[in-house]
């Protein structure tokens, strides 16, 4: 395998043969190993000794079910520790494909107004001025850059909230339909991509598969993980995620009391249903030209999670996910499906991330900058993010600057990154998990809410502590090594229950890298992915006093359940002992 270099300083390309320490890895264990390897860790986010690293994972480009998750790794602008985000979509399949584990991107360019595109072919790899595309929106950006290249190319391109160097912004993979709906969303991502002067990186159509090493053993692991997706209640075809999407959720958390409403206040929203998954799919029903449940993030996912929206004027909204629903629905007190499925377009386009756009906003309403419910004054705060206006760089920073700002003491944030749509104080486990990742509040570091809230994997109560430590480490460390298969995270509905998936799951992994693990050695390597993360942010100046919930959830009383954070913070230590 062959990695590809880009040093934006002097705007040359390398291709380099993979060194022997990272040929088996893949995904989020080669972006963290190599920026481990590479990155000082007390570097400025955005200053020239960061690195951008893109990697697919060691599956993808396979014919593995839904193994198409390309992961983007560097310093975080956001948490100002090491970060890996990965969304779904055919980029990753087409690098593999072409027999690249890996893109670095590194240095910074003299002329910090120029704009760089990075075109990879079959026949060669080359940097090319990008000027015309400086701040154009993500959706005329795909168009134009597949009217030139190929309608069928993979696109990974940054918008407007990103050159702004904003710290909430992501990178954006295009989907099937080449619209900016992918996102690897979380940690600033997209400020470090285009702090390195690129707009966008187009990687040509390839079809065929990645190179197996043993083609008798991947039949073997792919029909069995196959199998098991296909079997298990949540992951099938026509189960939950597939007839409801991710919005299935909107309605079990919001009965579990654990849906954080108006800004982590309360955990019950009086409107969930009218943002459900339920409500979705039965507008999709009645508009079947412009919405569609079952939506695939990339050729191959046999899960179909995703959703196309039709609002009530028959406009198309893609990607519509559950985070979204309760980041701009449910947190900001906002019930009006059409105006979230508005402004989730409007963060596509801009390049924001949901959740952090979420928080931010909800943060700001507390803090009196508009009222709670206020869909008009929250798609107005958006064109101020696009625009580059102080209003806007504040909101796009995330909800952490915007609490610094406004004087607001309810910050839902652990390493100045924005919770996800899972309330802490009563779901312990998800709980540990957002407040010792390396990533930052992130629910999809560790997702306990497999066993605690939908009974998969197990079933444990949600409001005790016992145990909590134990289960969120487990789930972190099996996360690690799925982020670095290129497998989708909701693969772990199916082999948690199904222990022939996880079995098959490695044994496809071995039979392309030639190695010989076990189901035992696949958690020992994600927990040594968990270990080097959590030794670069020591590095980076990070101390026990950073895996903390912000100060608000040990005093304040959630409703309708009226709980606190109790854990002790010596229990949340042992985590990495």
């Amino acid at each position: 395998m062959k990695w590809i270099r880009v040093n934006m300083s002097d705007l040359s390309v390398k291709v380099e043969d993979v060194p022997k320490k990272y040929e088996q890895m893949g995904g989020r264990w080669l972006t963290s190993s190599i920026i481990a390897d590479e990155v000082p860790a007390t570097c400025h986010p955005l200053g020239p000794l960061n690195k951008v690293v893109i990697a697919p994972g060691i599956l993808s480009g396979t014919t593995a079910p839904s193994s198409g998750r390309i992961s983007v790794g560097t310093k975080s602008p956001l948490t100002g520790g090491i970060k890996e985000a990965n969304a779904g979509a055919k980029f990753g399949q087409y690098l593999k494909r072409m027999g690249y584990s890996a893109i670095i991107v590194e240095g910074q360019p003299k002329n910090k107004e120029s704009r760089y595109l990075l075109n990879i072919s079959k026949e060669k790899v080359e940097l090319i001025g990008a000027d015309e595309y400086k701040f154009m929106g993500l959706y005329e950006l795909n168009e134009k850059l597949a009217a030139k290249y190929g309608k069928d190319v993979g696109i990974a391109c940054v918008g407007p909230a990103a050159e702004h160097l904003l710290a909430g912004t992501g990178v954006a993979f295009n989907d099937v339909e080449n619209r900016p709906a992918r996102y690897a969303g979380r940690g600033g991502v997209g400020a470090a991509f285009a702090s390195k002067g690129l707009k966008a990186i187009v990687v040509e159509a390839v079809t065929g598969q990645a190179t197996i090493l043993n083609n008798e053993l991947f039949e073997t692991g792919r029909k069995k993980l196959l199998a098991a997706l296909q079997e298990h209640a949540v992951t099938k075809p026509k189960g939950a995620l597939n007839t409801y999407g991710t919005a299935v959720l909107v309605n079990i958390l919001n009965e579990a009391g654990a849906l954080p409403t108006r800004n982590f206040s309360s955990g019950t929203f009086e409107g969930a249903k009218k943002i459900s998954g339920e409500a979705m799919a039965e507008a999709a029903a009645k508009n079947p030209q412009a919405g569609m449940m079952g939506h695939r993030c990339h050729p191959g996912c046999v899960i179909g999670c995703s959703v196309v929206y039709p609002d009530a004027q028959g406009k198309s909204h893609t990607s519509v996910e559950y985070e979204t629903l309760w980041a701009i629905g449910a947190n900001c007190g906002i019930d009006d499906l059409d105006a979230i499925a508005q402004m989730n377009t409007m963060c596509n386009d801009i390049g924001l991330d949901t959740i952090e756009f979420g928080d931010a906003v909800a943060v700001a309403m507390e803090g009196g900058l508009l009222p709670f419910g206020d869909a008009k004054g929250a798609i107005a705060l958006l064109e101020e993010v696009r625009k580059g206006n102080p209003l806007g760089k504040i909101i796009g920073s995330g909800c952490s600057t915007v609490g610094k700002v406004f004087g607001v003491r309810r910050v839902p944030a652990v390493k100045n990154q924005g919770m996800p749509a899972y309330e802490p104080r009563v779901i312990k486990g998800i709980g540990v998990t957002y407040i010792t990742t390396p990533m930052g509040a992130d629910h999809t570091a560790g997702y306990s809410i497999a066993p605690e809230i939908l009974g998969v994997g197990g079933k444990f109560d949600p409001h005790t502590n016992e145990g909590k430590v134990k289960l969120s480490k487990d789930f972190q460390a099996t996360t690690c090594f799925i982020d670095s298969t290129g497998c989708c995270v909701f693969t772990a509905f199916a082999i948690l229950d199904i222990p022939s998936g996880f079995e098959g799951m490695v044994e496809a992994c071995n039979a392309v890298t030639g190695a010989n693990w076990t189901t035992s050695d696949a958690y020992e390597i994600g927990l040594n992915i968990l270990k080097t993360e959590h030794q670069f942010n020591l590095a980076a100046g990070f101390t026990a006093n950073d895996d903390r919930p912000p100060e608000f959830m040990k005093l304040e009383p959630v409703p309708p359940h009226n709980m606190v954070w109790d854990m002790a913070d010596s229990e949340l230590d042992s985590i990495w002992k």
